[in-house]
């Protein structure tokens, strides 16, 4: 069988699961004990198609007969940049050990704010940033300078393209959903690290790996927190941006049918690349929820990217969203690329010396500048509690 018939198989079964979760979500109910037994075969029919996928590519790959030529090129191209790599990261272990390189081949540029960037350096910063977090690297991101207008086009119930029956020689009458569009500028941010100059002089101690990690760990949070809660007058976040919602009955706890509600307020059509967001302590709740016949909503599932599923969509857990109070917003929900991220410029990093030198430390200064603001309201809901 080839893979284009496996692929066709395996999203027959994903539609059956999607319709099965759709005809119980749409009654608010629970599974039948025949619908949970048909979802769970499916499960297992997807997962060996995809392991039988994953071995005929792996097959193809290692049979496949490449050019010798070639081969050697892609391997003199990768020793290359590995080798690149190398000396990037030997530089910039000495530049922050007070040794400068003046050496074109590894890449030490001067940013805007006097910071030396070594590119591949700031790459895994940012590429670690987006692994930590999800949000960011599921919203649609823009790279550009200046301010930026994104049009948005918005269809309601009185203003939206119909189509109907018509009668010939009568005029046919005409709607359009409602242009609109968001504004993204730039808000500078930095992100200050001091770093022990006894580990900086321990020659076993991998600088630049420490560097990545405090680097990149500063600056998703921040970033996260911001594209979720924002700041007056500077980044607006999905707490300013999103309509759809969902009310709790209680200030102090919520229900499956709320869960549902929260879920069914986005559009079938932006459901495909869902997630839920929410605290640890929100998902501990949701964790007891259980539906008619005593079975849990939260399902244990290492086939998605974050080890759970709720109502089928995977659940992210951050610690930047609001607990279980009155009046907050507690759970996020949609397709996150309705979401806008703009970075005015990459990211700069400078290193202080002299400024921290009576407490036996160096600074490490992150600079970045961006925004974020919902630009498709309709992807994305948000459950809140009651006031």
């Amino acid at each position: 069988m080839n893979l284009k018939a496996l692929n066709e198989q395996k999203a027959e079964k994903q539609t059956e699961m999607e319709n099965l979760l759709n005809k119980v979500e749409k009654e608010e109910r629970a599974f039948t004990d025949e619908e949970n037994e048909l979802f769970k075969k499916l499960e297992e029919e997807i997962g060996l198609i995809n392991d039988t996928i994953s071995a005929l590519t792996k097959g193809r790959e290692l049979s496949e007969d490449k050019p010798e030529e070639e081969t050697e090129e892609n391997k003199e191209e990768g020793e290359d940049n590995v080798n690149q790599e190398k000396e990037e990261s030997r530089a910039f272990a000495n530049y922050i050990r007070g040794v400068l390189e003046e050496r074109a081949d590894v890449n030490l540029e001067i940013g805007n704010n006097g910071a030396v960037i070594p590119v591949s350096i700031a790459n895994k910063i940012i590429k670690k940033v987006y692994d930590i977090s999800p949000l960011l690297e599921k919203s649609t991101k823009y790279n550009v300078k200046g301010k930026l207008e994104i049009p948005y086009y918005s269809e309601t119930a009185e203003a939206k393209v119909n189509m109907a029956y018509a009668t010939e020689f009568q005029t046919l009458e005409s709607n359009i959903g409602n242009f609109t569009s968001i504004e993204l500028s730039g808000y500078l941010a930095g992100a200050l690290a001091k770093i022990s100059k006894s580990l900086i002089n321990n020659s076993d101690f991998d600088i630049v790996n420490e560097v990545i990690n405090i680097m990149a760990e500063a600056i998703s949070v921040f970033l996260e927190g911001e594209l979720i809660h924002g700041t007056e007058n500077k980044v607006a976040g999905l707490k300013a941006g999103v309509t759809l919602s969902v009310e709790t009955a209680s200030s102090t706890a919520i229900t499956s049918d709320e869960i549902i509600k929260t879920k069914r307020k986005v559009k079938q059509k932006y459901q495909k690349n869902a997630i839920w967001i929410m605290s640890p302590e929100t998902l501990t709740a949701v964790a007891l929820l259980k539906d008619d016949n005593g079975r849990y909503l939260l399902q244990d599932d290492l086939t998605h990217d974050f080890g759970y599923t709720l109502l089928g969509k995977p659940v992210y857990e951050s610690d930047n969203m609001e607990d279980i109070g009155a009046g907050k917003d507690i759970i996020y929900y949609g397709d996150m690329s309705g979401l806008a991220t703009k970075f005015v410029e990459e990211l700069e990093i400078e290193i202080l010396r002299e400024k921290y030198a009576d407490q036996h430390a160096v600074g490490v200064v992150a600079w970045m500048e961006f925004d974020g603001k919902v630009e498709d309201a309709q992807k994305i809901s948000k459950l809140t509690c009651k006031a």
